[in-house]
């Protein structure tokens, strides 16, 4: 059974992860802020990181950077999930290390399909 993480702070957008995420069989364990998130990231070795950007405490650029720079768990794909969809945004998920991109809102029809080319 694949192990997602998934870095939320959002209540309701965690719930319709983590639901969507189960439905099709994976294990789901979650964490509310980038630093949390790193540290989950060490202790879980996850198969796949959904990492939000706007976090508190650590944001997600900087928690995937984080995550890039320790060689135990650089290797773990780390897709960003956020609202920021401005020109440049994208880029900027990719520059800080992100394997991929996907914009909130997100849609439960296509979030299985758009994380599953990751893992």
């Amino acid at each position: 059974m694949k192990k997602i993480l998934v870095v939320e702070d959002n209540e309701k957008n965690l719930y319709l992860m983590r639901f969507l995420l189960e439905h099709k069989g994976y294990k789901v364990v979650d964490a509310r802020d980038g630093l949390q998130g790193v540290k989950m990231a060490e202790l879980e070795k996850p198969d796949l990181i959904l990492m939000d950007i706007q976090l508190p405490v650590l944001d997600g650029y900087k928690a995937t950077k984080q995550i890039k720079a320790n060689k135990e768990i650089s290797d773990i794909p780390v897709v960003a999930i956020t609202s920021f969809a401005m020109i440049g945004d994208r880029e900027k998920t990719l520059k800080a290390g992100c394997d991929g991109y996907i914009e909130k809102p997100i849609n439960p029809e296509t979030l299985i399909a758009e994380i599953e080319q990751y893992l």
